[in-house]
C-alpha cells in the first residue's frame, strides 16, 4: 500500500511541473506590461519620425534631403552593414551589434557614432524580436526581470564612457574587444553544453557587464549574456527569448544616453542600418534553414575576428 500512498485521489488532474508544461498564450502581468510598453514605444517612435520629417520639410526640401542621403557614401555603407548584420543575427540569434560596429568602424565611423547608430537602430529590431518571443511564450519572467535593471544601468555607464573619451584613444581598445568577442564566438562552435536544472547564478552581474560592454563596444550583449547562460546549461529557448526581450530596454536606455551625450548626428547611419536589416530578413531565414549552428558560429567568429584584427592593425599604425 505504501507504493500508492502519494498518488493523487481518483479524478484529480495530474499537473506537470512548470518546466515541463508547454508555453501557453497567457503571460504573467510583468511580461504583458513589458509587451504593451514596447509596442507603444515602437508605434510612438515610428509616428514621431514620419511626422517630424513631414512637418519640417516641404516637398522640395524633402526631396533634396532624400537625394542628399542617397548620394552619401556612409549611408550605403550602413545599408550593407545592416543587411549583413541582420542576416547574421537572424540566423544565429546574436552578433547584430558586434557585426554592425565592426564594419562601421571599418567604414570610418568613430566608436561613439557606431555604437549610437547601432543602439538607435536596435530599438526597432529588438522591439519586434522581443514582442515576438513574448507572444510565443519564450520569455521567462524571473530571468527577464533579473536581467532588466542591471543591463540598463550597464548600458548607460558604457555610453558615458565611450562618449567622454577621445575616439582615437578608444578605437584600438574597441577593436581589441571585438577581436576577443569574435574568438569567443568561434570557440562556442566546439563546446558541448551540459544541462543545468538549477536557477542561473550571477545574472545581475552578468547583465551589468553585458550592458556595459554592449554600449562601450557597440555590441556584446548576446555573446556575453546569452552564450554564458546557455553555455552553463540553462534552457536555450527561454534564455534566448528573455535576453532578446531585455535587449530592447537595454537599447532604449543606451540610445537615450547617446542622444543626450553625443547628439543626433547619426541618423544617416541609423536609416541605413534599418533599411539594410529589413531586406536581410528573408535571407536570414533561408540561411537558418540551410546552415547548422556550428557552421554559423564558425563563419561569424572568423568574420568578426578578421575584420577586428584589421581595424586594430590600422588603429595602432595611426
Amino acid at each position: 500500500m505504501k507504493l500508492y500512498r502519494n498518488l493523487p485521489a481518483k479524478g484529480t488532474p495530474v499537473v506537470p511541473p512548470l518546466s515541463a508544461q508547454p508555453a501557453g498564450i497567457a503571460q504573467p502581468m510583468a511580461i504583458r506590461l513589458a509587451v504593451g510598453f514596447t509596442s507603444l514605444v515602437l508605434l510612438t517612435l515610428t509616428v514621431f519620425v514620419i511626422s517630424r520629417f513631414a512637418l519640417t520639410n516641404d516637398y522640395a526640401s524633402g526631396l533634396s534631403l532624400i537625394e542628399e542621403t542617397l548620394s552619401d557614401k556612409m549611408f550605403w555603407s550602413a545599408v550593407a552593414v545592416g543587411f549583413l548584420a541582420q542576416a547574421i543575427d537572424g540566423a544565429l540569434g546574436m552578433a547584430y551589434g558586434i557585426t554592425s560596429t565592426t564594419f562601421l568602424l571599418s567604414a570610418g565611423a568613430t566608436p561613439a557614432m557606431a555604437s549610437a547608430s547601432v543602439h538607435i537602430a536596435e530599438i526597432f529590431t529588438t522591439g519586434v524580436s522581443g514582442v515576438s518571443h513574448a507572444k510565443l511564450g519564450n520569455v521567462n519572467k524571473k530571468l527577464f526581470l533579473r536581467l532588466l535593471v542591471p543591463g540598463m544601468i550597464g548600458a548607460v555607464l558604457g555610453a558615458v564612457l565611450v562618449t567622454q573619451i577621445d575616439a582615437t584613444v578608444m578605437k584600438p581598445f574597441i577593436s581589441a574587444y571585438l577581436l576577443i568577442m569574435g574568438i569567443y564566438i568561434l570557440s562556442k562552435a566546439w563546446r558541448t553544453i551540459k544541462s543545468n536544472q538549477g536557477e542561473p547564478r550571477h545574472v545581475g552581474k552578468l547583465a551589468l557587464f553585458g550592458g556595459f560592454v554592449d554600449s562601450a563596444g557597440g555590441g556584446g550583449w548576446g555573446p556575453v549574456v546569452t552564450t554564458s547562460l546557455v553555455g552553463s546549461g540553462n534552457d536555450p529557448r527561454t534564455t534566448i527569448g528573455s535576453v532578446n526581450f531585455a535587449e530592447f530596454f537595454l537599447a532604449l536606455a543606451g540610445a537615450a544616453s547617446f542622444t543626450l551625450l553625443a547628439g543626433t548626428g547619426v541618423w544617416v547611419l541609423v536609416l541605413g542600418l534599418v533599411i539594410g536589416g529589413l531586406f536581410a530578413a528573408p535571407f536570414a531565414a533561408m540561411v537558418t534553414k540551410r546552415l547548422n549552428t556550428r557552421t554559423l558560429l564558425i563563419l561569424v567568429g572568423v568574420l568578426i575576428s578578421a575584420v577586428s584584427f584589421f581595424n586594430l592593425y590600422k588603429a595602432l599604425l595611426v
